[in-house]
C-alpha cells in the first residue's frame, strides 16, 4: 500500500526507564546531568531502532497515514466480501482509529462517520478499516496529494510492562553496546559485534511486521 506516515503524538514514556538502564549498565553515580542525558539518548535511540526494525509502535502513540485515495473495489452484495476494500493500518496493535478524512479538488476536507462510513477491526497484528456492509468508500475526484488521511492510535499500551520482554532485552543490549562503544565499530579495529547483531536480530525478528 502506498502511504505516508506522520507521527502526531510520540510515546509519553520510554519502555526502559533511566534508573533501570543505569542499573543494567552498573552506573552508580547520581545527579550527573550529562551522563543521565547521554543514557536517556541511548534509551530513545534503542527504542527507535527496535520500532524501525519491527515496523511497530511500542508505547502508545498517535500517527496519521496519508493515502493517494480509497480502495476502489466494491463489495460483493451477496456475501458482503470486503477484501478488495480493506485498508490495513500499519505499526501493529491498533488501539483506535481516531478519524478518517478526505480532501476534494476544492480543498474541502470531509470527515467520515465511524460505523456509518467505515468499520474498524483491531484484532490481529494489523488493524483494518473497510466500508460497512452494503457500502463503499466515497467516490470522488480527490486532491492530488495525500487526500485521504487516517489518524490512528497504536502500540502495546501506555506502560513499559505492556512491551514484550524480548524487545526490552534487545533495548538493554543495544544501550549497553552503545554505552561501551562510543565510536564506529568495524573490522579494521578487529572487533565485529556479530554476537550482538545476532542476539538483537533474533529477539526482534519474531514479531517483526513484514512490509508489502
Amino acid at each position: 500500500m502506498d502511504y505516508n506516515l506522520t507521527l502526531v503524538t510520540p510515546p509519553a514514556i520510554e519502555p526502559v526507564g533511566l534508573v533501570d538502564a543505569k542499573s543494567y549498565l552498573r552506573i552508580d553515580t547520581t545527579n550527573d546531568v550529562i551522563e543521565d542525558a547521554y543514557v536517556d539518548s541511548l534509551i530513545r535511540v534503542a527504542r527507535e531502532f527496535c520500532e524501525d526494525t519491527q515496523h511497530r509502535a511500542l508505547i502508545t502513540q498517535t500517527w496519521e497515514m496519508g493515502l493517494p485515495g480509497f480502495p476502489l473495489s466494491s463489495s460483493n452484495s451477496l456475501t458482503g466480501d470486503k477484501r478488495g476494500s480493506i485498508i490495513e493500518i500499519p505499526k501493529g496493535r491498533l488501539q483506535t482509529v481516531d478519524s478518517i478524512t478526505y480532501k476534494d479538488t476544492a480543498g474541502v476536507v470531509i470527515t467520515l462517520t465511524p460505523e456509518v462510513d467505515y468499520a474498524v477491526s483491531n484484532r490481529g497484528i494489523l488493524g483494518r478499516v473497510c466500508p460497512p456492509f452494503g457500502k463503499i468508500f466515497p467516490l470522488a475526484i480527490l486532491y492530488p496529494l495525500d487526500p485521504v488521511v487516517i489518524k490512528f492510535t497504536c502500540g502495546y499500551g501506555d506502560d513499559a510492562a505492556d512491551v514484550p520482554g524480548k524487545v526490552i532485552q534487545a533495548m538493554y543490549m543495544l544501550i549497553s553496546h552503545w554505552y561501551e562503544n562510543r565510536m564506529v565499530v568495524n573490522d579494521l579495529r578487529g572487533v565485529v559485534p556479530d554476537e550482538i547483531t545476532f542476539a538483537v536480530t533474533a529477539l526482534l525478528s519474531k514479531d517483526k511486521i513484514p512490509l508489502v
